[in-house]
């Protein structure tokens, strides 16, 4: 009866746990949906504005901004974004394993600002030159909070705080797959632009008048870029997200069902090796009552 017992606690605290799972896969399903729409609606805004930027660059025969000035790479920044909860798969440990050896790479003294809880405990707890943890940005993602951290960004590459900024995220490819992801950030150049050189030159150059000017087109525009290269990582970051924990959860109950099913198996196993033993000692006392 011990056994029987035993079995039926399981078989309950298995059953608690897959309506858990089906519940938070729900949430994360709707999540994703939201997420989808706002990734969706912003890579195109962000390819439009890298592709004005492309123009206006090929189109400048200086550099008009201090954004795009060469210089000597002395002191390196890299913010990762990750999540604040769990429960997501291998969402984040490939997102900070890639992270972390890309850090290793560059050298100990390379500065590091987490984005999100994991990322922020991950760095923490090893030997990383952490200047700054955010833990709390996906629990209020608003473009105001995102555009807080990139005026930080920009203020400390100008005064030559660190001469090189990179993004470390997981982009969102499928609800299945998300990929991580480095994107130069600053200083700006080649490697932030959508488009290589030699592809641009291989389009049809059109001969356009602009007003008032390249440089303040330029100097307008490139605050805009920045934010939106910001912004669009933690959306990335977000759908990536949630579609990882969606997925985690349904093959969660998946695993639970099957886990159930073996339980009951066990169960009935149990039940019927108990009620065959009873018999077994009923028969066995009557048999003694005839003998004596």
């Amino acid at each position: 009866m011990a056994k029987l017992k035993e079995i039926k606690n399981r078989i309950s605290a298995v059953t608690n746990t897959q309506k858990i799972t089906k519940a938070m896969k729900m949430v994360a399903a709707a999540k994703l949906r939201r997420a989808q729409e706002k990734i969706i609606t912003a890579r195109p805004y962000a390819n439009k504005i890298n592709e004005l930027l492309n123009q206006l660059v090929d189109a400048s025969s200086e550099i008009v901004n201090p954004l795009m000035e060469e210089r000597a790479v002395n002191n390196r920044l890299v913010v990762v974004i990750s999540s604040d909860r769990g429960l997501a798969g291998s969402f984040n440990s490939n997102l900070l394993k890639f992270a972390s050896n890309y850090i290793r790479d560059l050298g100990k003294d390379t500065m590091v600002i987490a984005v999100g809880r994991k990322a922020n405990d991950f760095f923490k707890k090893r030997d990383f030159n952490l200047i700054r943890g955010i833990s709390d940005m996906f629990a209020d993602l608003r473009v105001e909070r995102s555009q807080e951290l990139v005026n930080e960004l920009v203020s400390g590459y100008l005064s030559k705080k660190f001469d090189k900024v990179d993004i470390i995220f997981n982009e969102f490819v499928t609800v299945a797959r998300q990929e991580p992801t480095r994107e130069q950030f600053l200083q700006l150049g080649s490697e932030t632009l959508t488009e290589k050189t030699e592809e641009r030159e291989k389009k049809e150059k059109a001969d356009y008048i602009y007003e008032p000017g390249v440089e303040q087109i330029l100097n307008n525009l490139i605050p805009r870029k920045l934010a939106t290269q910001f912004w669009k990582a933690l959306l990335e970051s977000n759908a990536a997200e949630q579609g990882a924990r969606m997925t985690a959860m349904e093959t969660a109950t998946r695993n639970a069902e099957e886990l159930l099913q073996f339980l009951k198996l066990q169960f009935n196993r149990a039940r019927q090796e108990a009620i065959t033993n009873e018999i077994l000692e009923i028969v066995g006392g009557a048999e003694a009552l005839k003998e004596g």
